[in-house]
């Protein structure tokens, strides 16, 4: 018992009359959520109190305390969902009071004392419950600096705070539990997840998966690249790569090992894949709506930003895919395939939500209102026919289902909330950048270094909204202080976080894939990492030259594509080639050579990347030659 409390808990399965009622209080809550973002004005800090408490109240009775807890709630669970659902009619009744009290200047009273306390307590249990003992052990280890860090020497000792200033700080302001990781949740993620919830719903993951198969099922290793490309198409709903490792992984991964392709690389593909759907717009594993909040940067900038990167990824897992296919010789798709033409003829009304949230998005629209008309959009949209036709009872199920996939990012947030609150309360963030500066010599290489290790260590076992949180505080700064423009260093974080979950020793995405592909999570996330091996160099490459990141003039913007487009498949060719019959493969002085003259195509400095981009492709093209003609290029 003890070991499972050091784990998530076990989601219920209800059957029967529980299974109605919980899924009819789901929805219930969607709703509300739907009302107070689209219709209504409301103080963020009660908003943020009603959704934490009502999504605890939920949460309590949907997800046992261990993972082998049964279907039915235990009184323990009971009492916490009470507690939750108490304490957020308290703090309804007294809104006008606590919005009216001047935090750290009036006392508590014994009631709001026992609630806040009991709210702090609350989100410990649910954050173990939905993101295990890592964030946990996270949160708790600051809370006890908040209270003891004063005891610590210079330069990370703080002043002396007592409980009842921790507490004030934490949960009746702004800055802690309620602060803009909730308030993002609350609005933004909720109504973007419902988005992903409907279309997935009405049948749009069934048609993305054919889509992809149609476009590439009968190539070499067709089944690796059908993943991939649905896992990217499904990560534009999800943003998560364990959901998006479960929900295409089971099918592709089943055919990859019925054709004879290695367990480690099924998975691992699939890990690849799933994890750049975090980076894929316009939902980005929800990152880029704390972003957006935390930087004070448009939503829209970021998504725009986000799309060449995103693509130059997907670019190199395929090729790398491809190459390794060719190599190991890996049979296509098997089973019969649809037609282009007539997956689309059939599928089309999936297309008409994806075209008005682009469209509403790019007119620019807010986050809030463009995720509405998109949830709207795919109502409307998949009625239009009578094959993709949601009933009554489906949007019911979808509102309720958004709400159960929403509860642990909930958990996960409003922990991170307590974090940043401790960190801004005890001025441990700018000591940490100045940790960071010091060890690094002020040197900006190796700061960027240290910093993408800091958030892969910060994101290994956390959600990646959570991760990307606690390399904002923490790390940020550092960033800002060397001198990285606001949107190019956080974006840098948020890629970062986004690897975590195929980084081991955790490597979350790994151990959903190992258990289809019953293979060892450990292996699987190494040759993912491998497949993924582009993702790491991105974010160094959009901070060398923004333009990347669609930051400059027309023709830095497009050169910046081709020399990303060059450098990613030079990287792919040193990391994949096949071996021609009678050669060893390419030589050591040809991989340092495509290597270098791919960085150089990356570079903001035209000249530099226009003799990078032909020297790379003419070594890529001789290479080619030479290895038809059975010599080792």
């Amino acid at each position: 018992m003890s070991h499972s409390l050091l784990t998530t808990g076990r989601r219920r399965r209800f059957d029967g009359r529980a299974k109605t009622l919980f899924t009819l209080c789901c929805a219930a809550f969607a709703c509300w959520v739907i009302y107070i973002n689209l219709f209504v004005i409301s103080d963020p800090l009660v908003q943020g109190i009603l959704f934490v408490s009502a999504s605890y109240t939920l949460m309590f009775l949907g997800i046992g305390p261990t993972p082998t807890s049964g279907d039915k709630p235990l009184v323990v669970d009971w009492l916490m969902s009470t507690l939750s659902f108490v304490s957020g009619v308290y703090f309804f009744i007294h809104a006008q009071e606590i919005q009216d009290r001047i935090s750290l200047l009036h006392p508590f009273s014994d009631a709001q004392f026992f609630f806040g306390s009991a709210l702090l307590a609350l989100t410990l249990e649910a954050t173990r419950r939905t993101t295990g003992l890592g964030l946990t052990a996270v949160v708790a280890g600051f809370l006890l600096y908040n209270l003891f860090g004063y005891l610590l020497p210079p330069p990370f000792g703080h002043g002396v705070s007592s409980y009842s200033y921790v507490l004030d700080v934490l949960v009746f302001t702004m800055d802690g539990l309620f602060g803009v990781p909730i308030e993002v949740v609350a609005s933004y993620v909720f109504l973007f997840v419902l988005f992903g919830t409907l279309l997935a719903k009405a049948g749009g993951g069934d048609f993305f998966f054919n889509l992809a198969a149609a476009l590439t099922g009968k190539t070499a290793g067709g089944p690796a690249k059908v993943a991939i490309i649905s896992s990217g198409l499904y990560g534009t709903m999800s943003g998560s790569p364990t959901s998006d490792v479960v929900a295409t992984g089971s099918i592709t991964i089943p055919i990859m090992r019925k054709l004879g392709y290695r367990r480690r690389f099924a998975g691992a593909v699939e890990v690849a894949a799933s994890t750049g759907g975090s980076a894929m717009p316009p939902i980005m594993g929800s990152a880029a709506f704390i972003m957006a909040e935390y930087t004070e940067t448009p939503y829209r900038d970021i998504v725009l930003a986000a799309i060449i990167p995103a693509l130059l990824y997907y670019f190199g897992v395929f090729m790398q895919v491809h190459l390794r296919s060719v190599r190991f010789n890996l049979r296509p798709y098997e089973e019969t395939v649809p037609a282009l033409a007539e997956t689309i003829k059939q599928g089309w009304p999936y297309l008409v939500p994806i075209v008005a949230i682009i469209t509403i998005l790019l007119a620019g629209y807010s986050p809030t209102y463009t995720a509405g008309v998109g949830t709207l959009a795919v109502i409307m949209g998949t009625a239009l026919t009578k094959r993709t036709r949601m009933s009554l009872w489906d949007i019911v199920e979808g509102l309720a289902e958004t709400t159960t996939r929403v509860l642990p990012v909930a958990g996960a947030c409003a922990a991170a909330g307590l974090v940043i609150g401790g960190i801004t309360m005890t001025g441990l963030g700018m000591k940490a950048a100045g940790l960071i500066l010091t060890v690094a010599s002020g040197v900006d290489a190796f700061t960027l270094v240290i910093a993408a290790l800091v958030t892969i260590i910060l994101g290994l076992g956390m959600p990646t909204p959570s991760a990307y949180i606690l390399a904002a505080v923490l790390v940020g700064p550092a960033l800002a202080k060397v001198g990285f423009p606001l949107l190019e260093g956080h974006m840098f974080l948020i890629y970062f976080a986004i690897l975590s979950a195929l980084t081991p020793p955790v490597a979350v995405a790994a151990l959903a894939a190992a258990a289809i592909a019953e293979e060892d999570p450990i292996a699987i996330a190494l040759d993912a990492m491998r497949l993924a091996a582009v993702g790491f160099v991105i974010p160094f490459a959009f901070l060398w030259n923004p333009a990347i990141l669609g930051q400059g003039d027309a023709l830095s913007i497009a050169m910046a594509c081709a020399g990303g487009v060059i450098a990613v498949l030079g990287m792919a060719v040193v990391l994949e080639w096949p071996k021609s019959p009678g050669a060893p493969g390419l030589l050591w002085p040809t991989r340092v050579l495509i290597l270098v003259s791919a960085v150089a195509a990356l570079s903001p400095t035209k000249p530099m990347a226009l003799l990078g981009m032909v020297v790379c492709l003419a070594v890529l093209l001789l290479v080619r030659k030479a290895s038809k003609d059975g010599i080792a290029p």
